[in-house]
């Protein structure tokens, strides 16, 4: 059961402003918001630190860093999930969308076993038993460069809370990985491949898209028609793909990869998401636009984790500070991304809202967090 409580004297982060005031939280709901820096008996004094929404993260890689923290190493899942589900809260994320790789290739030597399914029914098996501090939903990426990307979609239905699908294709020469020195370097990185295993991989990752690629892209496209989710492109490039992505019917374009997509992107009317980890170190670890490029020409709408869950919150702040607005900052991992998921009960300071809040102040311009409330129950 949730306590009734009211956070009081804070700086009321809003959509569209900040400003002094109170939220009282009860039943698992926002159910009042006021103006004024009184402390009613029984409230928590703020003493001007900031309150907003819970952070939501559409996309991040963290649980597979968890389930697998070294190459060859599988830690157990169930204790994975408890830690990467604290580690979120821990970090301001009230609402996640596991990302998981759907698409495996079939080589030993190529190292992309299928684990999602088998992942997915661990941590809802969790959530049924009340076991995780935070809200989960399913983020199948689609990884058309396989082939067991249909029997991996077809292993997930109705009940799997698939809130979204995107489409990944890391097929070498083209969007993430156009500098096939970049891929090098990471590919021999994470699996220890040699000069003659990184071109076997490389052959065979381009053979097949070859023989796969359009059926897996168009197969995926209706496993999320299917489940209902909402369906995100992956490192766009061009503008003919950006094309290709509104014809899917895409809404939501993950790490486009140059200004000239993501123009595209915002033409066609689709969301344009971020790294956070991109804007903080000043550039795309891959070669690829700068995230601050994008914010400074009005092209970013949205902030993910990615690969550090912490970095969700900072970028946010960063990003409001460079745009002199720091509700539209925060903004990026609130309300935007839980209106590009369709999510209407979380992301806003509203009555009725759920209790998905987080408290901070900034030191040394930095965030520091002193509270988060999941469904207003306290969880960091």
């Amino acid at each position: 059961m949730t306590e009734d409580l009211i956070l009081a004297n804070a700086t009321l982060v809003l959509p569209g402003e900040t400003r002094t005031g109170s939220v009282k939280i009860a039943g698992g709901e926002i159910t009042d918001i006021a103006d004024g820096a009184s402390v009613p008996a029984g409230a928590i004094d703020c003493e001007g630190d900031c309150v907003c929404p819970g952070l939501v993260e559409l996309h991040t890689d963290n649980l597979e860093r968890h389930i697998q923290p070294r190459p060859k190493v599988d830690w157990p899942h169930a204790n994975a999930i408890i830690a990467h589900d604290a580690e979120l809260a821990g970090t301001g994320i009230t609402t996640v969308f596991d990302a998981m790789r759907v698409g495996s290739i079939s080589r030993r030597e190529s190292r992309y076993g299928a684990y999602a399914r088998q992942l997915a029914s661990e941590l809802l098996e969790l959530r049924a038993a009340d076991a995780l501090k935070i809200s989960h939903f399913l983020h199948l990426r689609a990884e058309v460069c396989s082939d067991t990307l249909l029997d991996e979609l077809n292993a997930f239905g109705d009940a799997d809370r698939v809130g979204l699908v995107s489409l990944m294709d890391h097929t070498p020469g083209q969007r993430q990985f156009r500098d096939i020195a970049k891929l090098e370097q990471y590919v021999k990185g994470k699996h220890g491949f040699d000069d003659a295993a990184f071109q076997a991989h490389v052959a065979h990752l381009k053979d097949l898209r070859d023989t796969y690629g359009d059926v897996h892209e168009a197969e995926a496209v209706k496993a999320a028609r299917r489940f209902g989710a909402v369906l995100a492109s992956h490192d766009d490039t061009t503008a003919d793909q950006v094309a290709v992505s509104a014809r899917h019917g895409i809404s939501l374009a993950e790490f486009p990869t140059t200004i000239e997509a993501a123009q595209a992107c915002h033409a066609q009317g689709i969301k344009v998401m971020m790294g956070a980890p991109n804007l903080i170190r000043g550039g795309s670890h891959s070669g690829n636009v700068a995230a601050h490029e994008l914010a400074e020409l009005e092209l970013l709408d949205i902030l993910s984790s990615d690969y550090v869950p912490a970095a969700l919150l900072m970028a946010a702040v960063q990003l409001g500070e460079l745009w002199g607005d720091m509700a539209r900052g925060l903004g990026t991992v609130t309300h935007a991304p839980a209106d590009a998921v369709a999510l209407s009960d979380r992301g806003r300071l509203e009555t009725g809202k759920r209790a998905d809040l987080i408290r901070f102040r900034l030191k040394a311009g930095a965030p520091v967090l002193r509270g988060v409330w999941s469904r207003g129950e306290r969880v960091a």
